[in-house]
């Protein structure tokens, strides 16, 4: 047992006690009745082949780089390796980042820029436009159009439509320019309103809105509810009873549209702006239309007084505004503060 203890701290525990010729969990149970504290194991030299402390802080450097935040050790590995770079093995990158307590899900760690709420008031027509690009399914699987709509938000009239077998920002410039030109649109009047997608943010749309004094917004990513307008109109068009699981050729779409838009513009009684179409609202008619609907409902009152318990009846209210994201009351904001 001695010699047990006087090889331990040379050559550690098990190979003390195969020289001897003694079990290890005899010489453990002999230690803990003797209460001999165990003899602490030499410390291990680095091997040559280790990476030094600033090579260490090199390679950590990249991995918490901008680029390389949220990959994968093997995406960083591959994508270093690409541009004529080693650092180090994969399996190095993983004990770094061990020794870090960083060996988690990287995809959550890289700081995306942060996005401003849009705040958009329209409080007459051609003042904030919605625009935005659906998919319709084509005659066989993996067959696209694509359908450009842009929508006044104030009116909810469609402007402006367009569909096409591909979506090009090209295509988006030219519609933008039509519609702009159609409704006589004047430098500093409106305001287009989208999403993220590529046409939206294409150079080519940025820099026509721009020749055109035209303002542009964009949504949050991942955040429908800043294009509720483009998001309700679309929903109305694919759920109408006539709507048709696939379209048999871009001629068969583009009819369809011309059909649903005529009826939705000059016929649909929309429920967000008083049951007047959108026509009737865009180009000023819908005062007139107020004033039909309050005779005949004050005709049938004279008529049948007692069929109307409460008051006189009055046609629903016309719209005075139409926000996407407004603002929230005084009030309710003093309240989050305290």
């Amino acid at each position: 047992m001695e010699a047990v203890e006087v090889l331990t701290p040379e050559v550690g525990t098990k190979p003390a006690c195969a020289a001897v010729g003694i079990s290890r969990a005899r010489v453990y149970r002999l230690r803990a009745r003797r209460k001999i504290p165990q003899a602490v194991p030499r410390k291990r030299p680095s091997p040559p082949r280790a990476l030094k402390a600033e090579e260490r802080q090199q390679v950590l450097e990249v991995l918490h780089s901008e680029k390389f935040v949220d990959k994968a050790p093997q995406e960083v590995y591959a994508a270093l390796l690409d541009g004529g770079q080693y650092v180090c093995s994969i399996r190095t990158m993983y004990r770094l980042l061990e020794a870090n307590q960083e060996v988690k899900e990287r995809r959550n760690q890289l700081r995306h820029p942060s996005y401003s709420k849009p705040e958009l008031l329209a409080t007459a027509p051609n003042q904030v436009w919605s625009w935005d690009i659906t998919k319709l399914l084509g005659p066989v699987k993996w067959t696209y159009f694509y359908l450009y709509v842009i929508l006044d938000i104030f009116s909810r009239y469609v402007v402006g439509w367009m569909i096409a077998s591909q979506e090009a920002r090209v295509l988006a410039q030219k519609l933008i320019q039509e519609t702009v030109e159609k409704q006589n649109i004047q430098p500093g009047q409106l305001t287009i309103h989208a999403d993220r997608g590529p046409s939206m943010k294409s150079k080519p749309v940025a820099l026509l809105l721009s020749d055109l004094g035209v303002t542009k917004t964009h949504s949050r990513p991942h955040t429908s509810d800043d294009n509720p307008y483009s998001e309700a109109q679309f929903k109305t068009l694919k759920y109408r009873p006539d709507f048709p699981e696939r379209f048999g050729s871009l001629e068969d779409a583009r009819a369809f549209c011309q059909d649903f838009f005529s009826w939705y513009n000059t016929e649909h009684h929309h429920s967000g702006i008083g049951l007047m179409t959108p026509h009737a609202v865009h180009y000023g008619l819908a005062k007139e239309v107020f004033k039909a609907r309050e005779k005949v409902l004050l005709a049938a009152y004279e008529t049948h007084p007692e069929r109307f318990v409460r008051k006189i009846p009055v046609p629903l209210a016309l719209p005075q505004a139409a926000w996407i994201n407004p603002p929230k009351p005084a009030m309710e904001n003093e309240n989050l503060l305290h």
